[in-house]
């Protein structure tokens, strides 16, 4: 069977940017392939220390495949639910892969420029995490590995680690992911979902940014939440209609409210053709997004730890099952077995 491969890692909170635009694709993804694929959904907690953390990391991880059960996954035998750093696998092969990596690929990625620019210094693992990433990828064959635009780089580091290892030695130990095009085209997704920021909506909706009023996290308070739709920056056109080049704020509202209510993104603007004003529209998505947010804090609140818990011992036991025969292939070739 082939693999379908995600994680988040778990370091704080998800926005609502996160939700749409990640989780829930992902979650949509996995139940639609569930009875004919693997579903490997993993939290990345040994990236999750790259940064600083909150203290909270177990809480977190923990929480991190709540979002997921909440968000309708739904769980069987080809669904693999488990702990990046209770798999050791991942940690050797990275080893072994930095061993065929080079440091001029490597600082190539644009995610570590951006992290270690203005920077004296920066530790080793803002610079080696995407080589632990294939090795979280090729350890299970995964052909698939949904992601952002801003992994996309990643992805392609990968297929290169993998056809060159293959190379070396003269045989396919490794299944090569599909190429970036695919992947997105493999999502059903055109381009990528982006959720913008609410007060500049030039730039997405980061968990980062300092503004509270510029996000919706995922445990905001319903009402809260209303209130920061209301808020939102829009323009002075005086017409609703999606133009992100020239609308990106009236056009990020009709956005989310599309994919809150689950309904196809044209059929909210043709809803809303014509119509001049603004605050009718906040009014419709603060009460869609309080409606949403009220029900899913309503079934994160019914999943229990130990649940997860569960799904976690039956998702490592499959996971290091599969993972140690990938890496003894590996360690053989390398001559470490």
């Amino acid at each position: 069977m082939k693999t379908i491969l995600t994680g988040i890692r778990a370091n704080s909170e998800l926005t609502l940017g996160n939700y749409l635009g990640a989780l829930l694709p992902m979650v949509r993804l996995a139940n639609q392939h569930s009875e004919d694929m693997n579903i490997n959904i993993f939290v990345p907690d040994l990236h999750s220390i790259i940064a600083d953390i909150d203290g909270n990391l177990q809480k977190n991880i923990i929480r991190t495949i709540k979002y997921y059960l909440a968000a309708g996954l739904k769980t069987n035998y080809n669904v693999h639910i488990y702990r990046q750093s209770y798999v050791p696998a991942h940690s050797e092969l990275c080893w072994i892969l930095n061993c065929v990596a080079t440091m001029g690929e490597a600082s190539r990625m644009t995610q570590y420029k951006e992290k270690s620019d203005g920077r004296e210094s920066c530790n080793i693992g803002i610079f080696d995490y995407p080589v632990l990433m294939a090795a979280d990828i090729l350890l299970y064959s995964a052909e698939y590995v949904p992601i952002g635009e801003d992994q996309f780089q990643h992805i392609e580091l990968t297929r290169n680690l993998a056809m060159r290892f293959n190379h070396k030695y003269n045989k396919d130990i490794f299944t090569v992911p599909l190429k970036t095009a695919d992947q997105v085209k493999f999502m059903g997704l055109s381009d990528g979902i982006r959720i913008r920021d609410l007060l500049n909506p030039e730039k997405k909706m980061s968990k980062s940014t300092t503004s509270e009023n510029s996000k919706i996290m995922l445990d905001d308070n319903p009402a809260k939440a209303a209130k920061k739709i209301m808020s939102a920056t829009t323009d002075s056109l005086a017409k609703i209609k999606f133009d992100m080049f020239n609308q990106p704020g009236i056009s990020n509202l009709l956005l989310i409210d599309a994919l809150v209510m689950d309904v196809p993104l044209q059929d909210v603007v043709s809803t809303w053709a014509g119509e001049t004003r603004y605050g009718d529209l906040k009014k419709k998505v603060a009460g869609d997004v309080s409606a949403m947010l009220s029900e899913f804090q309503s079934k994160l609140a019914d999943i229990t730890d130990e649940q997860v818990l569960d799904l976690f011992k039956d998702g490592e036991k499959y996971a290091n099952k599969v993972a140690n025969a990938k890496l003894e292939e590996v360690q053989e070739m390398v001559g470490l077995r």
